[in-house]
């Protein structure tokens, strides 16, 4: 029996982990919302949000009770949701693309890019009339392409073609930089106005609400469509540019696609939470070791499982001290740290066994 099992676990194992990544996914939005202050049981949790998506009046409760479920606690899971996926997938698609363990939306840049454009507008408060309500998330997606043009410009400089370790070199030389330029804008905004700016840079969805969960979205479902779409050509990538060229890809113009999608995916999500690092870092290296490097697989589970993790990590930011709250960057950061280090020091060991 026990023998059968395994068998047929080996045999459908990438189903087994896309409906367990479907389960922890679901698991954890359960969680985010049941869990606060506020004590609601499962079923009034359910007959509320079932009732606010079809217009039904399920729930005959207190009203603030509803508010509290509908406008503040889903929101927020959702958009901790929507981060998570965003940054995992990113990552995923970095790694894959680069083929490197270290890259993912910060050591390339992206991220202190899409920041430094988000900073700027939150510091000189501008709002373009024609953006309206999407000037913050589309500038940090501009600002996030602008440095990703810069790190392949200095790329190109420096070897004279797009190799892999120099645009991580690069990036991480761009993202130091953009680093001490907000800090210098930190250090010129007013007393009084610097606690958001700081907030916001640790990361956070605490205060957010269903606007910046309609903000994310259709960034959210144009960078995760390219990526999904070109699953065969990071399989492709993983291989080394010259099979990759040799299959017939069009090698530059398909990096260039994946990379401006892994953009988009980084911009909006810093643009709605701030910076939250290791979720990309940590998140694609996990999925890996559980699903092996088809990116058939590895893809939709980092975005199931990056969506998953954050929701919890962010439950675990507004419980640890209630009822004040940690940036939920501090909390990645604290988790993702030694999980990322124990990672690369297993990755060590296997390769030196096999040599």
């Amino acid at each position: 029996m026990e023998n059968s099992f395994i068998q047929m676990f080996s045999k459908n194992k990438h189903q087994f982990l896309i409906l367990f990544a479907a389960v922890f996914a679901i698991f954890s939005m359960i969680s985010g919302v049941f869990v606060g202050a506020v004590n609601v049981t499962v079923p009034d949790i359910l007959n509320i949000i079932t009732g606010k998506m079809f217009h039904l009046q399920l729930y005959q409760g207190e009203k603030s009770t509803e508010m509290i479920i509908w406008e503040i606690r889903f929101s927020r899971v959702l958009l901790a949701f929507f981060v998570g996926a965003s940054l995992s997938l990113a990552g995923a698609a970095f790694q894959g693309l680069l083929q490197n363990p270290l890259a993912d939306p910060y050591t390339i840049g992206v991220s202190s890019g899409a920041s430094l454009g988000a900073v700027i507008i939150i510091f000189f408060q501008i709002q373009v009339t024609i953006l309206g309500s999407f000037t913050l998330p589309i500038i940090a997606v501009l600002f996030g392409m602008i440095t990703l043009l810069i790190v392949f410009a200095l790329t190109h400089l420096a070897s004279g073609k797009l190799t892999n370790e120099t645009i991580i070199l690069a990036g991480i030389i761009i993202s130091s930089f953009i680093s001490a330029f907000i800090s210098l804008l930190i250090a010129l905004i007013p007393r009084e106005d610097i606690s958001q700016i700081l907030y916001w840079i640790m990361g956070s969805v605490a205060m957010r609400g269903w606007g910046h969960v309609q903000l994310i979205v259709p960034f959210f479902v144009l960078g995760a469509a390219i990526i999904l779409f070109h699953y065969r050509e990071l399989n492709n990538m993983a291989l080394g540019e010259q099979a990759a060229q040799f299959s017939g890809m069009n090698v530059k113009k398909k990096k260039t696609i994946v990379l401006i999608a892994a953009s988009i995916l980084t911009g909006s999500a810093v643009a709605v939470s701030g910076a939250i690092g290791f979720v990309g870092l940590v998140i694609p290296h996990l999925v890996r070791l559980m699903a092996g490097s088809n990116h058939r697989y590895v893809l939709p589970l980092s975005v199931l499982i990056g969506g998953g993790y954050l929701v919890l990590a962010d439950l675990l930011a507004r419980s640890i001290i209630s009822p004040k709250e940690l940036p939920i960057g501090v909390v990645t950061a604290l988790i993702g740290s030694p999980i990322f280090t124990l990672l690369l020091v297993k990755n060590r060991k296997q390769k030196k066994a096999q040599l």
